[in-house]
Formats: C-alpha cells, sequence, structure tokens
C-alpha cells in the first residue's frame, strides 16, 4: 500500500536504477521520480511510520507531522522543478547525485531520531559534494574538497552531540533540547554549520558558484533548509539564534555588496535570507516559527528562481561576472522577465511570495520588542533589493553592452522556470495557500495598507538610491575575502609545516636514534672497558691546563688508533671502580622505570 513508502527512500532507490536508462526514456522515469514521491507525500497519514530495529533501538524513518509535511511539500517540489530545469543533461551521474540529494534531504526531515537522521544528514553531504565535482574545472575541485571537509567536520560534531545525549538520556528520539550542555552545544554547532551561520558560512559561497549549472539548483534549495528544519524541531526559543540569524541576515547583504560573480552575489543572499529563518526559529513563538517554515518554503522556489536564471546566463553566454555581462535584455527577454520575478519575490515586493512569508518574521520580531533585531532585518531586506532585485540584473541584463548576443535557453530551463515563476507569484496573490500548510497556530494577515505603504516606501527610495549612485555600485574585477581564507591559509601553512620543518625534525630524529645510535653502541659494544678510558680521557681533556691538554689529545689520538683492541695505559683500580659503580646504577634506574 501507498501508505508505507517513503518520499525520501524513492528518490534514493530510484537513484540506482537512472544509468540504466537512456534517452527520452530516462527522462521520462527521472520526472517521474519527484511525481511518484509527491503521490506518496499526500497519502501520508500522521504519526510514526517505518520503524526499524537496529541494536537496542527502533529507528523512526517517517516522523509524519505538519512541519514535517510542508518541508516535504517544497522539497518534492522543488525536485520538479530541478529535473525539468535538468533533463537536457546527458550526464547521468548529476542525475543520480541529485536524486540521492534529495532523498537524503527527505529523509533528514520525516527521520523521527537521531541516528537516521545522522545517516541521512552524512549522505546529503557526500551526494551534493559531487554536484560540485561534477563541473570538472580546478576551482570546482578544490571548492569541493573544501566543502566535503567542512561538512565531515559538522557532521562529527553532530556525532559526538548525539552520542553524549544518548548516553545521557538513554533516548534517541528527536525532541526540543534545551541549550543547557556540551551535548545540545555539539549538536546545535551541527545544525548551524548546514545552516551557513557565520563564521562557519564560507563553504557556501565558496563551492556553490563552482558547482555546476544544474547543481547549483539544487544546491540552493536543499541544504541549508534541512537545517532550519531541525532547528525548528529541536531548538525552538533558543535566544543566541536570534543574534546570529540577524548577523547572519546583515552578513549576507555586506559581502554581497562585493561580489562580482553572479552566482556568488546569489550565494551571499542564501546566507542572508537563512539568517531571517534562524532568527525567527530564536523568537520561538507561533508566529515566527510558522513564518520561519513558510520563508523556508517561499526561499526555495525564488532562490531556485534566480539560480536557474543566473545558470541560463552562464549557459547561454559561458560568463558569470558582473563586469563581463550587460546588454543581454535585447536577445534573452523571457529569461529576464523571469528572473525578475525571483527578484521581486526575494526582495518581498507586494504580491510576490517573500512579501507574504519574510514579514512574517519581522512582525514577530516586533511583537518582542527588539529594536536592534529589527533594525539589522530591515536594514538586510533593502540590501537585498538593492544588489539582487536591481545591481544584479542590471548589471547583466542592461548596463554598459558586451557585445554577447546570447538567445533565451533551450525550452526545458525556460518551463521550469516558468512554474518557479508561477508558484511565487501564486503564493504572493493568494497566500492562504501556503498559510494552512504551516504546522503552528497562528493568524497573520500580511495585506494590510500600513505594511504595503512601508514596504513600497522602502523599495522605491532604494531603487532611487540605486540610479542616484549607479557609478559607484558597478562590480569591480575582484576577489572577495571571507572567513574561509582563514582555514585556506590555515591549512596551506599546517602543510608547510608538516613538509617543511616538521618532516626535516623527523628525518634528523630517525637519523639520530636509527643510524647514529645504533652505530655509536656497535662501536661500544666492541670494548667498552677501553670506550669509558676514551670518554674518562675527554672529560680531563676538559679541566686540564694547556701543557697537559697537548699529551692527553695525543694520549686520545693514540687510544682511538688502537680501538678496540686492549689500551696499554690501564687505569687504576679506584677509576674503574667508580666507572663500574656508575654504570650499575644506570642500569638499576632504567630498570626500574621500566618496570613502572
Amino acid at each position: 500500500m501507498i501508505d508505507w513508502l517513503h518520499p525520501g527512500l524513492t528518490f534514493i532507490f530510484g537513484a540506482l536504477f537512472i544509468p540504466l536508462f537512456n534517452g527520452k526514456i530516462r527522462q521520462a522515469y527521472i520526472l517521474l521520480l519527484p511525481i511518484f514521491s509527491g503521490i506518496i507525500l499526500l497519502n501520508m497519514p500522521d504519526g510514526n511510520g517505518y520503524i526499524v530495529n537496529f541494536l537496542s533501538y527502533e529507528l523512526t524513518l517517517a516522523r509524519v507531522d505538519k512541519l514535517s509535511m510542508v518541508f516535504g511539500y517544497v522539497f518534492v517540489i522543488m525536485a520538479f522543478i530541478g529535473f525539468i530545469y535538468s533533463i537536457h543533461l546527458k550526464d547521468s551521474g548529476q542525475h543520480v547525485a541529485a536524486s540521492l540529494y534529495i532523498g537524503s534531504s527527505l529523509g533528514v526531515i520525516f527521520s523521527g531520531d537521531f541516528i537516521s537522521l545522522f545517516i541521512f544528514w552524512e549522505l546529503m553531504a557526500l551526494s551534493s559534494t559531487y554536484l560540485i565535482w561534477a563541473r570538472k574545472t580546478k576551482a570546482s575541485y578544490h571548492a569541493g574538497l573544501r566543502y566535503l571537509l567542512i561538512h565531515i567536520l559538522g557532521g562529527l560534531s553532530l556525532f559526538v552531540g548525539i552520542i553524549m545525549n544518548v548516553s545521557e538520556t538513554g533516548y534517541i528520539a528527536i525532541n526540543v533540547l534545551a541549550l543547557s550542555g556540551p551535548a545540545s552545544y555539539f549538536i546545535l554547532i551541527g545544525f548551524i554549520l548546514n545552516a551557513a551561520v557565520p563564521p562557519f558560512s564560507a563553504w557556501l559561497s565558496d563551492a556553490y558558484p563552482e558547482a555546476t549549472i544544474t547543481g547549483a539548483v539544487f544546491l540552493s534549495a536543499f541544504t541549508t533548509k534541512t537545517a532550519v528544519y531541525v532547528l525548528i524541531r529541536v531548538f525552538p526559543g533558543t535566544e543566541i539564534l536570534v543574534w546570529l540569524g540577524a548577523i547572519m541576515a546583515f552578513y549576507g547583504v555586506i559581502f554581497a555588496v562585493l561580489a562580482n560573480d553572479i552566482r556568488r552575489l546569489l550565494s551571499y543572499h542564501i546566507i542572508s535570507q537563512v539568517g531571517y529563518m534562524v532568527a525567527g526559529v530564536g523568537i520561538g513563538t507561533a508566529l515566527a516559527l510558522n513564518g520561519s517554515a513558510a520563508h523556508a518554503f517561499s526561499h526555495i522556489i525564488y532562490k531556485g528562481l534566480l539560480f536557474m536564471g543566473a545558470g541560463v546566463v552562464l549557459h547561454m553566454t559561458g560568463r558569470s561576472k558582473l563586469t563581463e555581462l550587460g546588454g543581454l535584455y535585447k536577445t534573452m527577454p523571457i529569461t529576464l522577465t523571469l528572473y525578475m520575478i525571483g527578484g521581486f519575490s526575494i526582495s518581498a515586493f507586494p504580491l510576490f511570495s517573500g512579501f507574504v512569508s519574510k514579514s512574517m518574521i519581522v512582525t514577530a520580531v516586533a511583537e518582542k520588542h527588539l529594536t536592534i533585531i529589527w533594525l539589522l532585518l530591515s536594514v538586510s531586506s533593502v540590501g537585498t533589493f538593492l544588489h539582487t532585485g536591481l545591481k544584479l540584473p542590471y548589471f547583466t541584463f542592461f548596463g554598459k553592452d558586451s557585445g554577447l548576443r546570447a538567445k533565451d535557453p533551450p525550452v526545458n530551463m525556460i518551463i521550469a522556470m516558468g512554474i518557479a515563476s508561477f508558484l511565487c507569484i501564486l503564493i504572493g496573490v493568494y497566500p492562504d495557500v501556503l498559510y494552512k500548510l504551516l504546522p503552528f497556530a497562528a493568524s497573520y494577515t500580511p495585506y494590510t495598507g500600513e505594511h504595503v505603504v512601508w514596504t513600497m516606501q522602502i523599495l522605491l527610495f532604494t531603487a532611487l538610491g540605486f540610479f542616484l549612485l549607479l557609478k559607484h555600485l558597478g562590480g569591480e574585477p575582484y576577489i572577495t575575502i571571507d572567513t574561509d581564507w582563514f582555514y585556506r591559509k590555515g591549512v596551506s601553512y599546517f602543510m608547510w609545516f608538516i613538509n617543511s620543518p616538521m618532516s626535516q625534525f623527523s628525518a634528523w630524529l630517525n637519523k639520530i636514534i636509527f643510524v647514529i645510535i645504533p652505530l655509536y653502541l656497535v662501536w661500544i659494544s666492541k670494548n667498552p672497558v677501553a670506550m669509558m678510558k676514551i670518554a674518562s680521557d675527554n672529560v680531563l681533556l676538559r679541566f686540564s691546563s694547556p701543557k697537559k691538554s697537548a699529551q692527553i689529545k695525543h694520549r686520545i689520538q693514540r687510544e682511538k688508533e688502537i680501538y678496540p683492541g686492549e689500551i696499554i695505559n690501564h687505569w687504576p683500580i679506584g677509576p674503574t671502580i667508580l666507572w663500574i659503580t656508575l654504570l650499575l646504577l644506570v642500569y638499576i634506574l632504567i630498570a626500574y622505570l621500566v618496570n613502572t
């Protein structure tokens, strides 16, 4: 029966069969995966399912409630849109990786226990890395490697936290945790790393611009939103998240100002927009949590649309830097129109999806009278429109004519962007379509006269400022240094330290221990008594007068020439006994240390 099927496992096991098909059959099969998964979602009953016994625990692979369902719906919708956008690809590896990535993301949001969550969490990191490496450039290889290492670090933190939590409580079920001990802190760090909370955010802006054109669309949708989901599930009302989210929103906008690459600019705005969701989780009221879930839903669709638009430009022109683009409105009018719908949505224009979701979080902040947080989020909203809604489309499609005459993309890309655009407008015009899916009981009316007028004032004054300061807002052909500089440079210096001074020290130490000392011991063993006579004469040489020194030096030279033969000048009995006593004491000391 369909009640017993799992939408995430549908994608995971379905991915295994993708390489078996070719051409139109493979395209149809790939599109059937999200359709079939969507049918499963619509028929999933509330409660726990897919119970699997593991050791002495019960793993719950399907925890179904309104919170998991709202994320499940948008994940499947975005999977369908993303597969349409990428259906022209002949690289089955990318399709397999995308399907595994989507399936593991669905696995995370439906997991009812920490063990199954961790398994899906790690599969999500591994499969998404391929979407970066599949571009097959040197930059994508290094970016993908850094991406994987950072996510392994986050997974390790999550794993440590889970082990500590299970050892303390004896339970693996996912429930609300108070931030009150090492286990909760390790789990929180694992979550916020995937949410790209600064300073753990540079992996996103480093990797997403280097991914494949279609891979970046999938990447923009899932990783950070699964993090938002688990934060809502486990850490609602955690106060530190309010400040982290507000800083995150502002941080992303500031770095977007400096970006020249269009996909890097959009990547920084992912960080900024997820900041609103993280802040909403920290507020913890029903309205704020609904706002985080609603904004995640809206963001997945409009950010996917924006990355699809940027990907089309890269696909058709081979360029992605603002300083190398311009004048494309003449030959790519459909792409421009559809991109602008995404731009208006992320900028929270009335009648677009961002307006009805982002404002829920801002209103929840205002109700808590958090003035500084409200200001940070409001300023970040201005920056979003300034750069994603104005700067990027102006210098890409208008601005100075670059001489490029690229046409609109293949029809499948246009269809995918069209579906996303339709949903952006549908949610903006009829917000109840989204509000009915939200998990918590809280009413909200976005279209009030005060809210609409205030929003339009902010947006119009931002547009006025943009055109007045247009000469100073163009992209610049330089590289922005983010927090990834520290681990890039830190790792390079660490590797230099390992390869140079440490390796030289190791070689010297090996020579001492395994070459010089054994040879010296062999030399001593030939005639220990004669060796001690030479050693005592060397000690005597240091304390003798200049007149005596010449005699002692000559004697030492003769003793070394004779060695290992018997040295003629034997010691008096007194010094001999003294040396034997000292050797005996050393032997006793070594034996004592070894035995203890």
